[in-house]
């Protein structure tokens, strides 16, 4: 692949492979009885990879494409096209596993790639069934249906055209009218809208707690934690782990909030106060987009010759969408082609501080992928969800040296601000994933029911929380705006898991910075070959389930903002 842009990967063929699929599955069983053959059945194996490879590829290309411009028909047709035969690719995969988790054949396997895969062949065959093939398109278009309103969310402000992710520039401003204004307008648009994306949701919740039914699971959230491959911890896990945020990280943050209040004059701070950290208001990114891009090839350059060199390219496969445009799907995600062997990083940037954030996770993402992607076995590549972001947040902190090249003499305001929004971030991740399993315990919930809910944990998790007269806020819709409530179900604790982790690697940053950038890359280069308390321990960090975690970092974090 010379140039992302040009890129194009035709729709599979479903006639074409149900042959193929067939081919292997029939060479598969044909080994049945037969002792001393494992390396035919590598073989079939690795022609199962490749195919696998190709078909990831085309989804993932169809997802970006639509996100890159959501008005396309063409992306648009595409996407529907994509919803609609995307469980019976799955189920075509599925057939494979059970045939690869025969006994005989799966002990062969383990022995020579490890048990992870096998792990999570066994969810995902837990997690699937043809009946529910109908069920997982519905959901797909309910996705698209709610990503699609999002991004058609238009703002005329301060004279100037803007959508979700422009606005966010406002509510930065070191002019409180501003702020307040522009976070009116914004959540003034959910107030209008509220019904609509109310009933998107409902429809989700019955639609996922249906097809959890189907596959005789209590509810979704049984079914959830199979779908999200969560295969060394459970649900008790995470419930004292939220438990472990509110005893050792409300408090702290409560003191970080009434602290802020104090540097900005404000009693009582109020939530369109809480992006600006002190009277200076916040540091931007210096320079031009592209200044941005050389200044960041210098800093990858910096740290390590395969950062730099990887950075490299993919600036000269063109493989980053950063810029934010009307039209585009809001956020920032990694994607991987994994028969091209690149990854692929969008986002939105708007000029805030925000975008050194987000670029900087995004890379993350992408390194790990990168190094990782030659591994046997598509599973092996990326871990599940919370390791995979042990990569990107920990980069975050790697990058801090770098920050002048961003933020000139700003660059130590920046990295307060960045440990600041992080350990506040913990209190309110948690929260999401709290109430998605009340919502799921509960999915009988009205629309007003689940908002009460939400206040309640607010006011649990983030008790110095003050709205005023924003709309829509004090009504509990806040919820509505977190994209993976709705498009990707318990895809949130991940985040502070894996920030528990990324906080350990800065506090080694801070006493060896070399040792921490080799662990960091050893760390990425080893993929998705383990679970992730294994991948954890494997660089030297302590679960966020063993007993005292947070309260060792956050004492650290601490002591660097003095309080």
């Amino acid at each position: 692949m010379d140039d992302f842009s040009k890129l194009e990967l035709p729709e599979p063929n479903l006639a074409e492979l149900k042959t193929r699929y067939t081919e292997i599955a029939q060479g598969i069983e044909d080994l049945n009885g037969i002792d001393g053959r494992g390396e035919e059945l590598f073989q079939w194996l690795e022609r199962w990879d490749d195919v696998r490879r190709e078909i990831d590829s085309w989804c993932n290309l169809t997802e970006i494409r639509f996100n890159q411009d959501t008005k396309n028909p063409a992306y648009k047709a595409a996407m529907d096209r994509f919803d609609e035969i995307h469980p019976k690719l799955t189920d075509l995969d599925v057939q494979i596993k059970k045939l690869l988790l025969v006994e005989h054949r799966q002990e062969k396997i383990v022995e020579r790639f490890g048990a992870q895969a096998v792990a999570l062949w066994q969810c995902q065959v837990r997690s699937f069934d043809p009946s529910i093939e109908e069920d997982l398109v519905e959901e797909a278009k309910l996705v698209s249906k709610y990503n699609e309103l999002m991004a058609s969310a238009s703002f005329t402000f301060q004279g100037k055209e803007t959508n979700l992710s422009g606005i966010v520039e406002y509510a930065e401003d070191s002019d409180r009218s501003v702020r307040f204004s522009a976070l009116s307008t914004m959540w003034g648009w959910f107030a209008e809208n509220r019904d609509a994306l109310d009933e998107i949701y409902d429809k989700m919740v019955k639609l996922r707690d249906q097809l959890a039914k189907k596959l005789k699971y209590e509810n979704f959230v049984q079914l959830a934690y199979q779908r999200m491959s969560r295969i060394d911890y459970n649900e008790q896990d995470v419930q004292q782990y939220r438990q472990e945020v509110i005893d050792k990280i409300v408090p702290l943050c409560t003191e970080i909030r009434n602290r802020q209040g104090e540097l900005l004059g404000l009693d009582p701070l109020m939530y369109w106060d809480e992006a600006i950290h002190d009277q200076n208001g916040n540091p931007r990114p210096q320079g031009t987009y592209e200044h941005q891009i050389e200044q960041a090839q210098a800093m990858f350059d910096g740290m390590d010759p395969r950062l730099g060199e990887f950075f490299q390219l993919m600036q000269d496969k063109n493989l980053m969408d950063l810029k934010n445009r009307p039209g585009k799907a809001g956020g920032g995600f990694c994607a991987s082609l994994l028969q091209q062997r690149v990854p692929f990083i969008f986002a939105n940037f708007n000029g805030t501080l925000g975008d050194v954030e987000v670029f900087t996770h995004e890379v993350g993402h992408a390194y790990q992928c990168f190094a990782s992607m030659s591994l046997p076995l598509l599973d092996n590549v990326w871990p599940t969800m919370e390791s995979c972001e042990i990569h990107s947040m920990s980069l975050e902190y790697l990058c801090w040296p770098h920050m002048e090249k961003f933020f000139g003499d700003a660059a130590d305001r920046f990295r307060k601000i960045h440990l600041t929004s992080r350990l506040l971030f913990l209190p309110y991740g948690v929260a999401v994933d709290h109430f998605q399993h009340e919502v799921y315990n509960h999915p009988e919930m009205t629309p007003g029911e689940r908002n009460a809910k939400w206040r309640e944990l607010e006011e649990l998790y983030l008790p110095h929380m003050q709205f005023g007269e924003l709309p829509h806020l004090p009504e509990g819709g806040r919820w509505q705006k977190q994209r993976h409530i709705y498009m990707s179900p318990f895809y949130y604790i991940d985040y502070t898991l894996a920030q528990c982790c990324a906080l350990q690697f800065w506090v080694r940053s801070q006493q060896n910075f070399d040792q921490a950038v080799e662990d960091y890359l050893a760390l990425c280069s080893r993929g998705g070959t383990l679970p992730f308390q294994e991948l954890a321990k494997s660089a030297d960090l302590k679960s966020p389930f063993e007993p005292g975690c947070l309260s060792e970092v956050a004492g650290q974090a601490s002591k660097f903002l003095g309080l």
